[in-house]
């Protein structure tokens, strides 16, 4: 079973599908589940939950902006208010969900969080590939983190477009999808998506953020 564990969708400041289509898209191209990890929020997730079947599964979640960087959230049913590192991990457990690390070690994105020792007890996962990491060396370099503090692995696409759904993700036989991220009985798969796609990403967050379009 294939899962991409990192999409976006309109709910993201930076983002345009619909979660319908972002379901009916992982569907066409084989995969068995997305997790919606819309920037701050899970009005995504929500809303693709409704279209989740016995054959296809969707994980509500969320990458929460620090002032450190990005942390994520996997299989939480509610919006995390904290923004502080260790409240965000730490009202994410409270929450029942999965902390992931996104691209931690993507040194061209501000967003990218470094974890401390004092976080390490609160992490479940590190993300080890993220296909709009454009060097391969960041996504090496997280998958080193994960073994240097022997923490479990995932991997997604940070998808905000239709075409980069599905490229990155996690196989699993497990049926516990949970269970198997927390025991990391999984295996990883990805390929990168291409500079062109961040440089949309930019330039819609621009459109979106325009004074024009928001008074529509």
């Amino acid at each position: 079973m294939l899962y991409d564990l990192h999409v976006h969708s309109k709910y993201s400041s930076d983002g345009l599908m619909d979660p319908q289509d972002i379901v009916k898209t992982a569907r066409k191209i084989g995969l068995s589940g997305v997790a919606i990890t819309d920037h701050d929020t899970i009005k995504g997730g929500l809303e693709a939950k409704k279209l989740e079947t016995d054959d296809f599964k969707v994980i509500i979640g969320s990458e929460i902006m620090t002032p450190y960087g990005e942390i994520m959230g996997l299989f939480i049913n509610e919006d995390i208010k904290a923004r502080e590192p260790l409240e965000v991990m730490e009202e994410i457990k409270d929450k029942g969900g999965v902390v992931v690390i996104p691209h931690p070690c993507d040194t061209i994105r501000k967003s990218s969080f470094t974890p401390q020792k004092e976080h390490l007890g609160l992490i479940d996962n590190i993300e080890i590939f993220n296909s709009r990491c454009m060097n391969q060396r960041f996504n090496d370099d997280a998958q080193k983190l994960a073994s240097k503090y022997q923490l479990g692995s995932i991997a997604g696409s940070d998808a905000h477009f239709k075409n980069e759904i599905g490229n990155a993700g996690i196989k699993t036989s497990q049926d516990n999808l949970r269970e198997a991220i927390l025991k990391n009985d999984l295996e990883i798969f990805g390929k990168t998506s291409g500079w062109g796609y961040p440089i949309l990403t930019k330039i819609l967050k621009i459109w979106r953020k325009s004074p024009e379009i928001n008074k529509n």
